[in-house]
């Protein structure tokens, strides 16, 4: 599976990486979950959503079965199997509220027992192995498993009604240079390398590494912010069927689509609901919660469009100076809090033009973190790609049904982002912490 890993790498390294980042998403975890009272945790809050104790239990039986029972050869820990009830295929969002589930407190102490575990197992197995064991990328896996769902939770937290139970400082203030940052950034054409065939915790759909031809092109220098989006609104653009698609155009009309979700206005003024708390539409900040037919829409108006996958990957990890593709926008060491704005730190995209030291080689910024941001792709298979470890991780999901979103977001944890990460969604979803930013091929289109 992984062929960057050098023989003798220092096994102890590894394995403290390991516990680390197991460790970081279970603090995560227990963050989202421990915040609000049991009936908070085994509520739907939204037929979108699965309730908070689902993701909870989830988390730990996932766990079990790639670590415990796959990786280490144990049995089942309950004598009754429960794998039904937190197979996400089988049971959809909307139905698992009627399941039999773990209550909260047996959730726990299922998630507890399972990582006692799994500690051990860290301890005594070998992580150069072939296939789940290299790289020890079964234990990466599940980490990256976790903080995704720890994610999902913090959408959940956010489509939840009552008081804020979460906080966090917000971002550093916007750097000096950001109000005078050119609008646009010019990459030149040719090939580089997408993808990814070294990278030791990359899941299948990042795979494998593969030449792109793409023509020269300008991207945003900064994702597209609220006060941009204003002016769209301000403007009519939702009353205008000139800038949408036909299915975005229809979606619009019947959903009655006239703003990003959790805005207001009120009183000549627009507001957003964020985490429990009502304030202002901040216009400094990133656009959130909008849909891939609302950021289509905005970029037709503007007289632009959506980067293709391509594209925004080129701009986030090549560098004209070397011809290489870096693991991240500002080169291949993992991201630290200079660098970009993830894992929950903040609970807010920082304004835009921030993380100067994250930039890419010709500048653009804010392309790790942040907000998720939409492609004009679908998400399809690269070329070679092989299904690996099961194929319901993507191959089911490729197709037309689902646009690329590149990036990551401040709900991201930096184990599951990086510049070759994948994400993927409906264009109708907006409960996502989704943004974009707008593209022009070099002669204008």
């Amino acid at each position: 599976m992984n062929d960057s890993t050098a023989p003798g790498q220092d096994e102890d390294a590894l394995r403290a990486r390991i516990a680390a980042a197991l460790t970081t998403a279970r603090a995560r975890t227990r963050t989202l979950t421990e915040c609000v009272d049991d009936p908070d945790l085994t509520a739907q809050h939204s037929p979108l959503m699965s309730p908070l104790v689902w993701d909870l239990a989830h988390i730990g039986n996932q766990e079990e079965l790639w670590l415990l029972r796959t990786v280490g050869g144990h049995e089942p820990i309950f004598p009754s199997e429960i794998n039904s009830l937190y197979d996400a295929f089988e049971h959809p969002r909307a139905e698992r509220p009627r399941l039999p589930l773990l209550p909260p407190g047996e959730a726990r102490g299922y998630n507890h027992e399972v990582r006692g575990r799994v500690m051990d197992l860290i301890e005594k197995t070998p992580l150069h192995g072939s296939g789940l064991l290299d790289a020890g990328f079964a234990f990466g896996m599940v980490a990256q498993h976790e903080q995704q769902h720890d994610e999902t939770m913090l959408i959940t937290h956010q489509l939840r009604t009552g008081p804020a139970v979460l906080t966090a400082p917000s971002p550093p203030a916007a750097p000096a240079d950001a109000a005078t940052l050119p609008r646009e950034v010019l990459v030149p054409g040719g090939p580089f390398t997408m993808g990814t065939s070294t990278e030791p915790w990359a899941l299948d759909n990042e795979r494998p590494a593969h030449s792109v031809q793409v023509d020269a092109f300008h991207i945003d220098t900064t994702p597209v912010t609220n006060g941009a989006y204003l002016e769209f609104i301000a403007d009519g653009g939702y009353d205008d069927p000139r800038w949408w698609t036909g299915p975005g155009w229809e979606h619009r009309q019947r959903t009655g689509l006239f703003a990003p979700l959790y805005w207001s206005r009120e009183g000549g003024q627009w507001l957003r609901r964020h985490f429990g708390v009502t304030e202002p539409v901040p216009a400094a900040e990133p656009v959130l919660h909008v849909s891939w037919y609302e950021a289509d829409a905005y970029a037709r108006w503007a007289g632009r469009r959506l980067p293709t996958e391509a594209e925004w990957e080129k701009a986030a990890r090549h560098d004209p100076a070397t011809g290489r593709s870096r693991r991240y926008p500002w080169g291949d060491e993992d991201p630290g809090p200079e660098h970009a704005n993830l894992g929950q730190r903040h609970l807010r995209p920082a304004p835009a033009g921030s993380y100067p030291a994250g930039a890419s080689p010709l500048g653009v910024r804010q392309l790790i973190g942040d907000v998720w941001e939409w492609t004009g792709s679908d998400f399809l298979a690269y070329p070679g790609f092989a299904a690996w470890p099961y194929p319901e991780y993507s191959e089911v999901f490729y197709g037309g049904d689902y646009k690329v979103l590149r990036g990551g977001a401040f709900a991201v944890d930096q184990v599951a982002c990086r510049g070759t990460f994948r994400n993927w969604d409906h264009p109708v979803r907006r409960q996502i912490f989704s943004g974009f930013r707008t593209a022009r091929s070099q002669d204008g289109r």
